[in-house]
């Protein structure tokens, strides 16, 4: 699961303590909610039906996939199925792909999601092998459904404008430059993350 309110509110205030850009963005906006996940294949999965289409879109094609395959739309069962009835529900070529590739190393036991590596980055590589899921999928599958607390998902236009609007930047930082203007915000970078998205999601500021 990821980070509960207790959590977000003590990273905060931790870090609003060192970066008063931060607990100005606290004050104006609040705390941000807590987006939390189930741990497994059943989120990945769903990640990779989101890549691309809107949020809607996204929960019509997962309510076909369910009703096809059944609850959490089981690897077995999807590996199972033919290109065309995967197409009807909404799978593209590409997709189908990514898809078959991610529940094949679950039946294959090669891909363990309760035995992820501890280290951050070699956990995003751990992931990043499955077809589809690339850096920001897995940065976003172990801040929401893994609760790492220093998980910055800066490649995220999203993250980008939060943090612009945070230190009132001159423009949107890029990935790179994101990174560096939070180094110092380790090991509290989770909670910043679901601030950025926070205040970019609020028009008063």
């Amino acid at each position: 699961m990821g980070l509960t309110a207790d959590q977000i509110t003590a990273a905060l205030d931790t870090l609003g303590a060192q970066e008063p850009a931060v607990a100005r963005a606290v004050a104006a906006a609040g705390y941000p909610e807590p987006r939390i996940r189930d741990r497994g294949y059943a989120t990945l999965l769903r990640t990779i039906v989101g890549q691309q289409v809107s949020v809607a879109a996204a929960a019509s094609v997962w309510t076909k996939l369910e009703t096809l395959l059944g609850p959490g739309c089981p690897p077995g069962a999807l590996t199972a199925q033919d290109f065309d009835s995967l197409r009807a529900c909404g799978l593209s070529r590409q997709k189908q792909g990514y898809a078959r590739s991610l529940a094949e190393l679950i039946l294959s036991g090669d891909l363990p999601l309760d035995a992820l590596p501890q280290d951050d980055e070699e956990a995003i590589a751990y992931l990043t092998r499955v077809k589809g899921i690339g850096r920001w999928s897995a940065e976003i599958y172990l801040l929401f459904a893994e609760g790492r607390p220093d998980i910055w998902p800066a490649g995220d236009l999203a993250v980008q404008a939060g943090l612009h609007k945070i230190l009132n930047l001159p423009e949107r930082p890029a990935e790179k430059e994101a990174r560096r203007l939070t180094e110092t915000w380790s090991p509290h970078r989770g909670a910043a993350s679901l601030l950025t998205w926070h205040v970019y999601n609020n028009p008063a500021l």
